[in-house]
């Protein structure tokens, strides 16, 4: 769906309310950028004595717009402070803007807690839901009613202390992205231990220092790509290898995934260096040539992917979300006997065809 579409063809000139029926406030709508966004609106609350002339101009990025399409799936509820957190202080104003569309309703569900193996039913949880096939009243606030229990698994992921001074700045990327840069970097040597694999950590990486350790002195992370027999006779592809982020090797002869980790100015730069090393690299099955990147970037991510010069690596795309998916449920449960195919389960083709 398109979201930025739907609120565009909203009624002009209207101040929406909130879902949340505590808020007096209105929303109006500024001004909206066709086809991605962003969003521009105002917000003030009459009840405070608060004008809509004096309201300042908020905004709706593209990547939050692009983050919470990413996380919609039809029929099925979604809590809009879970997918954003509290990274977004906008995410009331785009949940009652979407709520106000056809295609979109907000509904109250249950939520089964375990507490110390005690289960209890926690009332009115807030959500949206989308039902294109059952479109409401465009304008107009539209309650779903439904016997839906939310039973949520804990999917958390915890980072250690990462040495800030260690990590290396990356062109075109803000301190917080290097910062994340660094963590899916980290999740993903602890996932190719669970898994089995030894990886390969980037060249001017390896003096990134997690929980007081260099990430080159990890468990199951290697120290030369040269003593890799896969690799033994490919001189030109082992010096095209040494700045890629993340390799996984599995038993001396195979290489599940190569992985660059980027954001929106590097996916070019990642998609280059790994169809260098491809261009070198023995005719391998199975290699998943992977761009790991926030989800917010699926789409940019597919668009050069499918680019003539890099359409035969057949890209698989794996979101941030999904990599800590995986790492926390490596961390709870430790997997034995996973094939490789397990992978793809995570990770999306990129390829059109």
């Amino acid at each position: 769906m398109n979201l930025v579409n739907a609120i565009a063809n909203l009624p002009k000139n209207r101040q929406f309310d909130y879902v949340n029926e505590s808020n007096a406030g209105k929303i109006v709508i500024d001004s909206i950028k066709l086809p991605e966004g962003p969003i521009r609106f105002k917000r003030f609350n009459p009840t405070k004595g608060e004008t809509l002339r004096d309201a300042k101009v908020d905004s709706i990025s593209s990547q939050m717009l692009w983050r919470l399409a990413n996380a919609i799936q039809e029929d099925a509820p979604i809590n809009l402070d879970r997918v954003f957190g509290a990274s977004y202080n906008s995410r009331s104003v785009i949940e009652s803007l979407l709520a106000h569309t056809p295609q979109f309703y907000w509904c109250k569900l249950d939520r089964l807690e375990v507490i110390n193996t005690k289960q209890t039913i926690k009332k009115g949880h807030k959500h949206l839901i989308y039902l294109p096939n059952l479109p409401h009243e465009n304008g107009k606030l539209s309650e779903y009613k439904t016997n839906i229990v939310i039973s949520e698994m804990n999917t958390e992921v915890v980072y250690q202390s990462v040495d800030s001074e260690t990590i290396r700045p990356i062109e075109g990327m803000s301190i917080e992205e290097s910062r994340r840069h660094a963590q899916i970097q980290i999740a993903l040597v602890k996932i190719g231990h669970h898994l089995g694999y030894r990886t390969w950590v980037a060249a001017n990486d390896r003096g990134l220092k997690y929980n007081g350790k260099a990430i080159a002195q990890m468990d199951g992370v290697i120290d030369s790509l040269s003593n890799e027999k896969v690799l033994s006779s490919y001189s030109e592809a082992i010096a095209g290898a040494r700045l890629i982020d993340c390799i996984w090797f599995r038993n001396g002869k195979l290489m599940p995934a190569v992985m660059e980790i980027e954001h929106s100015t590097g996916i070019i730069r990642g998609l280059a260096r790994m169809k260098n090393f491809c261009d070198y690299a023995p005719r391998l099955q199975d290699i998943r040539w992977t761009i790991v990147a926030p989800d917010e970037y699926r789409e940019k991510v597919i668009e050069f992917a499918n680019r003539p010069q890099f359409r035969e690596l057949d890209t698989k795309f794996f979101p941030y979300s999904a990599v800590e998916e995986l790492y926390s449920l490596c961390e709870r449960r430790k997997p034995q006997g996973i094939t490789d195919q397990f992978l793809d389960s995570f990770m999306e083709k990129c390829i059109k065809h």
